[in-house]
């Protein structure tokens, strides 16, 4: 079975988007809804989207890199970049471009070959130094004028699948795995 998600992605896009080999994520407010929830004894809560858990399993299973970079510092975070096999996560990280850029370094990827998604304001470098930048639906409208494209769905709810998913799909892997019909 094989269809098309993005037929109309205008061509700037598409080549932008047929060289990513690394793609970042942003945690909250685009891996997450962006609330900070918090237990009576000051424990952090995030949730997590399954779809978006899934996309960046199957980017890893083809071949793209998935990188993590937050500012904050979260145990949540780290148990599900685990549970994913997500390696690279980089907790602490209030300059997000330099840190993209050492990524890239080291998997010998140039900026040109990275995909920066994020949401507000500490995003932007890292977004003007890839070179795919993607903000999710309900980003900041400064982040939003800095992106190459933007998500239909927000932060938390799908954003990140609907990435992947464009990757996967420009790059000749938007087929559906048998795998998962059984």
């Amino acid at each position: 079975m094989s269809y098309l998600l993005y037929p109309d992605l205008p061509d700037v896009v598409r080549d932008r988007a047929q060289r990513v080999r690394l793609a970042a994520f942003d945690v909250d407010g685009t891996l997450t809804d962006g609330h900070l929830l918090y237990t009576e004894d000051g424990h952090e809560i995030k949730a997590f989207h399954a779809h978006d858990g899934l996309g960046l399993k199957r980017l890893r299973h083809y071949g793209i890199e998935v990188a993590i970079i937050t500012a904050r510092v979260s145990h949540t975070l780290a148990l599900r970049a685990e549970e994913l096999g997500i390696t690279h996560l980089y907790q602490g990280r209030d300059e997000k471009r330099s840190c993209l850029a050492d990524i890239a370094a080291a998997l010998h990827l140039s900026l040109e070959e990275c995909a920066m998604i994020g949401d507000d304001l500490p995003d932007l470098a890292a977004m003007h130094a890839a070179g795919f930048a993607v903000a999710v639906a309900n980003a900041h409208p400064w982040v939003k004028t800095a992106a190459h494209w933007h998500t239909t769905r927000c932060g938390g709810n799908g954003a990140a699948r609907e990435v992947c998913d464009l990757l996967l799909e420009v790059q000749g892997f938007s087929k559906v795995e048998r795998d998962y019909w059984y």
